[in-house]
C-alpha cells in the first residue's frame, strides 16, 4: 500500500510508526513543512493516566516517553492571590519536542525517515497514493485542497493566548488568574521537565485592546506580561518561541474522509488546551485509523468508514468537554467576582464531567469543603 501522510506532529509520526510496524512492506511517506527541531509551543500535557492507553498493544513506546513525562497529581487554583489545591487531579506533561522526538526515534525503528522542509505546494502532490492521510494541522494543506468535501467548519474564541516557556519549576499544574488597571488574564503553567516549564498567559478581547497589545512588539509583550505575572515567575523571565497572540480555533468536520483522504489529530479537530487532551486525542486518532485499515484489508472506503463510525462517538464526548471549558475561559473576568474557594469549584467543574459525587472519589479533601 502506498501511503502520504502529510505532518510530522504526533499525529502523523504515530500513525506513519503503527501502519508500517504491522505492514512492513507498505510504502510509507512522511513529509513535513517545518524542520525536525522547529515545533510551536513548549510543553503538552495529559490528563488523568497520562499515556495508559498505549501500554497494552504498545508497550515499547509507552515504556519510551513516558520515564521522560513530569507527573503530579494535585491541581493549584490561584485567584485573589489565595492559592487552592484541588487534590487527585493527576496530570502528567513532557516538552512537545522531546515527544516529538521519541516518536521519531520509534519511527526510525519501522524504517521510515520524514522529510523535513517539505511543503506541499500543490493538489497534484497528492495523487499517486492510495491512502493520503492528512495529520497537518489546524491550517491543514490537505484538507484545504478539497474544498467543502469535509464540511469544515472554523470557529475563533474571543480570548487571546500566547504560549511562553519559563525556567521556574512549578510542583503542579497551576492556574493564576490576576487582575490590573488594564483587565483581567489568566496564566496556564506546569513543568514539562527538570528545570522548564510552560506557561501560557491568556486574556479577555477586551483587556487586549485596553492594554495596548495590538501596538507591543514580541519584546514589550514579554515585558508586559512578566510584570502581571511577576509573583507567579517570581524573578524568572518568560521565554519565547513564536510566542505571537492568537485566538483558539475550534475546527470541526462533518465528513471525516473523502475519496482516499482521510482526516486526522488537529487537521480533524482541536481541543481547547484548557482540558490537556489534544495531543492524546491525535495519538488515538492514529491508533484507531491504523486499527480500522488492519481490520479492513483491501477495503478502504469501509476502512475510513469504520474509523469515523467507531471513533466519532468517543471523540465527541470529548470534544463537547473541551467545548465547555473554553467556554468558561471566555467568561473567566464573570467568575472572578467569585470568593477563591467558590471560583475553585466553578473551574472544577467547567467541562461538565465533574460532580460533587465524582470529585468526592477523586478530590477527597477539596470536595469536603462543599459538603
Amino acid at each position: 500500500m502506498r501511503i502520504l501522510v502529510a505532518g510530522a506532529g504526533p499525529a502523523g509520526l504515530y500513525f506513519a510508526y503503527r501502519v508500517k510496524r504491522r505492514q512492513p512492506g507498505a510504502q510509507v511517506r512522511i513529509v513535513e513543512q517545518n524542520q525536525p527541531d522547529s515545533t510551536f509551543g513548549f510543553g503538552v500535557v495529559f490528563s488523568d493516566r497520562a499515556l495508559e492507553f498505549l501500554r497494552a498493544d504498545d508497550p515499547e513506546t509507552f515504556a519510551l516517553i513516558t520515564p521522560a513525562m513530569q507527573s503530579w497529581v494535585d491541581l493549584t487554583v490561584v485567584h485573589r492571590g489565595e492559592r487552592v489545591t484541588i487534590d487527585g487531579i493527576g496530570f502528567a506533561a513532557i516538552g512537545r519536542l522531546a515527544l516529538l522526538r521519541l516518536l521519531r526515534e520509534r519511527l526510525a525503528s519501522a524504517g521510515v525517515e520524514p522529510e523535513y522542509g517539505r511543503a506541499l505546494a500543490s493538489p497534484q502532490e497528492l495523487h499517486g497514493y492510495e491512502l493520503v492521510v492528512a495529520a497537518d494541522g489546524a491550517n491543514s494543506f490537505v484538507r484545504g485542497c478539497g474544498g467543502d468535501r469535509f464540511g469544515t467548519t472554523v470557529a475563533h474564541l474571543g480570548n487571546k493566548f500566547a504560549w511562553y516557556g519559563t525556567a521556574r519549576r512549578f510542583e503542579t499544574l497551576t492556574q493564576t488568574f490576576v487582575e490590573n488597571e488594564h483587565g483581567t488574564f489568566n496564566a496556564h503553567h506546569y513543568r514539562h521537565a527538570a528545570d522548564m516549564s510552560t506557561f501560557v498567559v491568556e486574556c479577555d478581547a477586551a483587556t487586549w485592546r485596553r492594554a495596548g497589545f495590538a501596538a507591543l512588539d514580541e519584546a514589550a509583550t514579554r515585558a508586559y506580561c512578566e510584570r502581571v505575572f511577576c509573583d507567579a515567575l517570581a524573578g524568572h523571565p518568560l521565554v519565547p518561541n513564536r510566542s505571537l497572540w492568537r485566538s483558539f480555533p475550534t475546527i470541526r468536520n462533518a465528513r471525516w474522509s473523502a475519496g482516499n483522504t482521510v482526516l486526522i489529530g488537529d487537521a480533524l479537530h482541536t481541543a481547547h488546551f484548557s482540558i490537556g487532551s489534544g495531543t492524546r486525542l491525535a495519538l488515538e486518532d492514529a491508533i484507531a485509523l491504523d486499527g480500522a485499515l488492519r481490520e479492513h484489508p483491501g477495503d478502504l472506503p469501509r476502512a475510513l468508514g469504520e474509523f469515523e463510525s467507531q471513533r466519532r462517538p468517543v471523540l465527541e464526548k470529548l470534544l463537547a468537554a473541551a467545548d465547555a471549558s473554553g467556554a468558561w475561559y471566555e467568561h473567566f473576568p464573570e467568575h472572578m467576582r467569585l470568593a477563591p474557594r467558590e471560583f475553585a469549584w466553578s473551574y472544577i467543574q467547567r467541562s461538565g464531567r465533574i460532580d460533587l459525587a465524582r470529585l468526592r472519589r477523586i478530590a477527597p479533601k477539596f470536595a469536603h469543603r462543599f459538603s
